[in-house]
């Protein structure tokens, strides 16, 4: 017999409004994110507009330190933000031993980049999959992958992962800078040929 109840739907909906809303604010969250991080020319800051030097070799050098120091201040801000979501996701799910957390996360990074030079529609697919995918096992598996206790275990080893993190951000910041200067070099190029 159905015996329906206001204290009794509040107890069935309650869990159902929270995965809602978890869910909701997640792909939110991961489409505009994805988008960003998957995007080759990242910073839009256009810091040459500050450049208002009428000297033609003036001019160029500022605009040179000013492309530099939208590299060498902002990408690594960037990259660490982008590391730390990626890491967050895997140390939420407790998937694995922390080294591996931190290569899977910095590879996952470096790979996103390196595809949106090649085809930005490429990297976001690949920036979102992750995301989405672990979602979906937290949604098969259910709230119990998750654990407070190793993931509060997992942050705890940080501190003895400081150099292999300094190397895998100075790898991949190097990586992005050959990037840039190789798609820098052949987007000159092709213009130059344009004007041939």
């Amino acid at each position: 017999m159905i015996q329906l109840s206001p204290q009794g739907a509040y107890s069935i909906i309650q869990p159902l409004i929270f995965f809602i809303i978890g869910i909701a604010i997640y792909s939110i969250i991961v489409y505009n994110l994805y988008r960003f991080v998957a995007t080759r020319d990242i910073f839009e800051i256009n810091l040459r507009q500050y450049n208002r030097s009428e000297h033609p070799v003036i001019s160029k050098f500022l605009a040179s330190i000013l492309y530099l120091i939208e590299y060498l201040i902002f990408f690594p801000l960037f990259l660490m933000v982008w590391f730390v979501v990626f890491a967050v996701m895997f140390i939420a799910m407790s998937i694995q031993d922390f080294g591996t957390i931190l290569l899977i996360s910095m590879a996952l990074v470096a790979s996103v980049r390196i595809a949106s030079y090649y085809k930005q529609n490429l990297a976001r697919d690949i920036a979102k999959l992750v995301p989405f995918a672990l979602l979906a096992v937290f949604l098969i598996e259910g709230a119990t992958t998750f654990n407070w206790s190793q993931s509060t275990e997992l942050i705890k080893q940080i501190p003895a992962m400081t150099d292999i993190l300094i190397y895998y951000f100075a790898f991949v910041f190097i990586l992005e800078l050959i990037l840039r200067a190789i798609y820098s070099i052949s987007k000159a190029l092709s213009k130059r040929d344009e004007i041939k």
